[in-house]
């Protein structure tokens, strides 16, 4: 179903009041000419308040648009901390993949978002070894794409104590040690030897 204009005006003033009166269980998933649902709009624009509103009224975490985003995953690649509880807390689902086939914990771990990935790593049945089809875990990826500071040390030290294998390696059979060496960071190797 394709969202009414005065909607998505409304969602992107942020109109809560406009929204509760026309927004119901026949259109709440409806989505804009980028397939974005209210939801998805409403974590694009990191409106937490509306977000919260959204998902009271039924919207759907998982519902995906047109780039695979949802707002779950978006959520947690962005660093939405405060939404990821939220949809963690309204169904958010661990078997919808971003376009790199990716969970909300990879992104996060790449980018330095350390309180998203230590709320998914404590995440009962998240999939913490999850493989997009780079061929990279969220350890991995934390290691790879990330700068080897202070930020990553931490998340690849959090992620190894929720149980992430850092056996598992890439798509050309390098250990996750292999390329911290690579990169010298010797912070990191430490960590890795030690598990």
């Amino acid at each position: 179903m394709i969202m009414d204009s005065e909607v998505e005006n409304a969602v992107k003033r942020g109109d809560t009041v406009y929204l509760d009166k026309h927004v119901n269980a026949s259109n709440i998933e409806a989505v804009n000419a980028q397939s974005q649902s209210m939801l998805m709009m409403a974590t694009y624009q990191d409106n937490y308040d509306l977000a919260s509103f959204l998902v009271k009224k039924g919207a759907d975490p998982n519902q995906q648009d047109e780039q695979l985003n949802s707002p779950f995953l978006y959520a947690g690649a962005s660093g939405y901390l405060d939404m990821v509880k939220l949809y963690l807390a309204y169904g958010a689902r661990f078997d919808v993949f971003n376009r790199y086939h990716g969970t909300a914990l990879i992104p996060a771990a790449e980018k330095g978002h350390i309180e998203v990935v230590r709320l998914l790593a404590k995440t009962k049945n998240f999939p913490i070894n999850h493989v997009n089809k780079l061929g990279w875990t969220a350890l991995m990826e934390a290691i790879v794409l990330g700068n080897g500071g202070k930020d990553h040390v931490e998340i690849v030290s959090i992620l190894l104590k929720a149980g992430a294998d850092p056996n598992i390696p890439d798509k050309d059979g390098v250990l996750p040690i292999e390329h911290a060496k690579q990169k010298g960071f010797s912070e990191i190797v430490e960590i890795l030897q030690l598990h």
